[in-house]
């Protein structure tokens, strides 16, 4: 097991960016949102919510389900390796990001109910396989797959 494994399960905060290159390679790119409710202490102290984003990295056989299926808002459970990479700035400053390379992409459905628009979700792939919490999991969907991993009515807590 990788010593640097994440598991995150949170919203897309917009649009998944996917380029392609002359290799015929593709990278899709989106920040995801994780929150921590907020709560109050014993001794009356209010912990506000506190929200964190993190830039996902998709490679290889997940960029095309990304790019059909991910949209801003969409909920997704992404299991990764955390990487931080440096450059320096047009000042000479040197810079840090830390990415989430991300090795499964899947939707997570927060309270289990559909889309308004009517659309389905779709989670990821071809051959089933047990995905969190023991739900079945794909890889590529030929065609939309609905997924309720969790039952929860914290959809309201979210920040979007």
């Amino acid at each position: 097991m990788s010593l640097n494994k994440v598991i995150l399960i949170g919203n897309v905060g917009k649009d998944p960016e996917v380029r392609y290159f002359d290799s015929g390679s593709a990278v899709a790119n989106f920040p995801m949102a994780t929150s921590e409710r907020g709560y109050t202490l014993a001794n009356g102290t209010v912990v506000p919510e506190r929200t964190e984003w993190h830039n996902i990295v998709v490679r290889r056989d997940q960029v095309a389900f990304v790019e059909k299926w991910v949209k801003k808002g969409s909920g997704v459970y992404v299991e990764g390796k955390i990487r931080t990479r440096t450059y320096d700035d047009s000042s000479g400053a040197r810079r840090y990001i830390t990415e989430i390379h991300a090795d499964r992409v899947e939707f997570f459905n927060f309270g289990g109910a559909r889309r308004d628009d009517g659309q389905q979700s779709a989670t990821t792939a071809s051959t089933p396989q047990e995905g969190p919490f023991g739900a079945p999991a794909y890889q590529q969907p030929s065609t939309p797959q609905t997924s309720s991993f969790m039952e929860s009515s914290d959809a309201d807590d979210l920040p979007f």
